[in-house]
């Protein structure tokens, strides 16, 4: 139990222990708030609003991480965006590819050795090492976009670009300790600004998805 309460000093603008220590890093998790509210009014499907409830509970733990900066922050901190990503490979899998169910789902789960793999590979890799963990989800996302350029465009070109603030999001993430010295504040409030951005780009691109298809079929 001892362990859940241990303090983590991982980022550049924190300096010490006290509540309000990564005051930057604290308030930009409002914008995943805001990017949660503004897609929950766009979107109707069940799915889309599933994800809209996770990006909020993302800013809402990640805020927790950087106050509170404690090992069960960090739990509730990076359980809601593996929840994210993998309600977002099932519909991928489900929706853009229009898997049978079970062969959605086991796909899905695939996504757990495949990050696992590629995150130990690149974990050996200088500068990809430090958010080694996240780098193999835009890989996936953009090979996704590739694929599915020819059978739905504008959903594979939305993945793309998904893939490309995804990118932005974790050089940012990555180089937070490396630009400490000159820039005290550091990188990773750009990364969850990006972040945000790019969360509810992804809700959006399933909407589009959706209605495209809605409209193929009336």
């Amino acid at each position: 139990m001892d362990g859940l309460f241990r303090q983590i000093d991982a980022y550049c603008e924190r300096t010490d222990f006290t509540y309000w220590s990564e005051p930057i890093n604290a308030a930009t998790n409002l914008a995943f708030l805001i990017a949660a509210v503004f897609m929950w009014r766009r979107v109707t499907d069940p799915f889309g609003r599933a994800l809209c409830i996770i990006v909020f509970v993302i800013g809402v733990g990640s805020y927790l991480f950087h106050t509170h900066a404690t090992v069960w922050a960090v739990i509730l901190d990076v359980v809601p965006i593996l929840l994210y990503i993998l309600l977002y490979i099932f519909l991928a899998n489900f929706r853009f590819w229009n898997l049978p169910l079970l062969l959605a789902i086991l796909a899905t789960a695939a996504y757990i050795p495949y990050t696992a793999l590629v995150g130990t590979g690149l974990g050996q890799v200088p500068f990809f090492e430090i958010s080694a963990q996240y780098w193999p989800l835009p890989i996936l996302i953009a090979a996704y976009g590739a694929a599915l350029r020819r059978k739905h465009p504008e959903t594979g070109r939305g993945l793309l670009i998904g893939a490309a603030i995804l990118t932005a999001s974790l050089t940012f993430r990555s180089i937070d300790e490396t630009v400490c010295a000159i820039f005290p504040i550091g990188t990773h409030f750009l990364w969850h600004i990006l972040n945000a951005i790019m969360l509810g780009w992804m809700i959006e691109v399933y909407r589009r998805h959706m209605l495209a298809v809605s409209a193929s079929q009336s």
